[in-house]
Parts: C-alpha cells; structure tokens; sequence
C-alpha cells in the first residue's frame, strides 16, 4: 500500500503508484507521475510537469520539477523526467526544461546524485553516473554514461561531458570534455584517461590499450584535433574489437561546438 505521512500534501491529480512512501511535510504538486517503488523522503517539493520512474529513492530536503531559473521562461507545460534506480541525495535542485530547447529536462537511470547537486533545464544526464556534493549544472548540459564529477564541479552551459569521463574536485569545465578522460583545474585540463574506471567496468585490455592510443593522440603527440581524429579513426582496423570506443570518442569530437572546443 502506498504509505503518505499525514502531514504531506499530495494533489488529488497526481499519480503515485500504490507502493510509492511520501514522507512528512512533502507537497507534490498536480502533474506529478511517480513510480513503483520510489520512496520520497520529508520536506520536499515536487511540482511542474515531472515524472519519476521506479524504484529511486529520494532523500529530505529536495526540490524538484520548479520552473527554470530563465528570465524568459514564461509558463510554458515543460518537463523533469527522472529514470528508475536512482539515489538523489539531500538539497538537490532539478529545475524543468525551457521553451529555448527540447523543453525537457532529462535523468536516466542507475545514477547517484549527493548532497546539493543542481541540474539546470533542459539538462540531460546519462545511465550509471556519479555526481559529487555540489556539483553544478548551467542550462543545456549533457553528461554521458558512467561519467564522474568530483564535488564542486561547475559546468558552463552547453557543455557536453562524454561517457566514462571524470572530472577531480572543484573543476571548472568551460569546454566539452571527451570520453574517457579525466580533468582537473580553472579552467579544467585533461590529467590522463579513466583506466581504472574501464577496468572496473570489465573492458578487455586491448580496449584499454585503445583508449590508450586516443589519449596519446589527443593530448600527447602534440598533433592538431584534425590529425589526432584521423590516428583515432586507424584504431578500427589495428583493434577491431575497440570500434565501439573510437567511433565513440570519434562520434564526440564531430559533435563538438567549435564555439566551445574540448578540454586538452
């Protein structure tokens, strides 16, 4: 049965699945869609268009689904979609998406977000990451799969941080930062390439030794971006069973804003 604390103040429109638990003092408002499974801890706000998967477990103290922090927003029926299976510690702040993009904001699955994280509109956030306390997301972010952030990390808007990636405490990411590799410093620099994080992950050597190969490419023969994508894209044939992670990282570095650039 669903389990709502006598103090919460649940809209009569929103739809919470029969096992959902709600906490003391939580207000969600009428458009709100929550899942099997999902517990929702005391003090929080869920409001605007938001819906949230299975299974997530929602701590105190959360506001979630408010109205972009975008001078131009003006009321448009924009969204939060939260995945399943995601941890979403204390003081976080996930606004709705804007009218200037898809009008979506976007959390996938299996995610561990700590104390005070914020997401901005129309951020969009992969599968199995991990962002430390404090880190802070501008409008238009994209992080991909199993990316890191160390606590305090900020990220200017319209970045787009690759899978795998990681960045150190108190990074300051103006430019995209590629797949793989691991930054730290104001403004971030790349350090080297997340090995340890691939071998956890159950990469093979050779894929490994790929990656390798793309970080001596990128950062340490000196090569411009165009002849470093090019050595990347030999790899197919010299280990075909990499292809996935050089059209990856290939597939980034076309993507890339050139306004932007990446981390190097």
């Amino acid at each position: 049965m669903t389990f709502i604390h006598a103090t919460a103040i649940i809209d009569p429109a929103a739809e919470l699945d029969s096992s959902v638990t709600v906490g003391p003092y939580t207000l969600i408002g009428p458009h709100v869609k929550v899942g099997a499974g999902t517990t929702i801890g005391p003090h929080c706000v869920i409001e605007g268009h938001t819906t949230i998967g299975r299974d997530n477990r929602i701590f105190q103290f959360n506001s979630l689904g408010a109205i972009p922090q975008d001078k131009k927003y003006a009321g448009e029926p924009c969204e939060l979609i939260i995945g399943d299976r995601n941890v979403i510690r204390e003081f976080c702040t996930f606004n709705i998406g804007s009218p200037g993009d898809t009008g979506v904001t976007k959390v996938g699955d299996d995610n561990w977000l700590m104390a005070y994280v914020h997401l901005a509109h129309d951020c969009v956030v992969g599968n199995n990451t991990i962002f430390a306390n404090n880190s802070q997301l501008a409008g238009h972010v994209h992080v991909g799969d199993w990316a890191i952030l160390g606590g305090f990390t900020v990220v200017h808007q319209f970045v787009k941080i690759g899978a795998h990636s990681m960045t150190a405490m108190c990074t300051l990411l103006f430019a995209d930062l590629p797949p793989f590799v691991m930054c730290q410093g104001q403004p971030a620099q790349a350090r080297s390439m997340n090995y340890e994080g691939l071998r956890r992950r159950g990469f093979s050597p050779e894929r490994v030794s790929a990656v390798k190969a793309m970080h001596k490419a990128l950062y340490r023969d000196d090569l411009t971006l165009q002849v470093a994508r090019e050595r990347i894209a030999e790899l197919v044939d010299k280990t075909p069973e990499a292809s996935p992670d050089v059209e990856m990282m290939l597939s980034f570095l076309e993507q890339s804003s050139p306004q932007r650039g990446i981390v190097r």
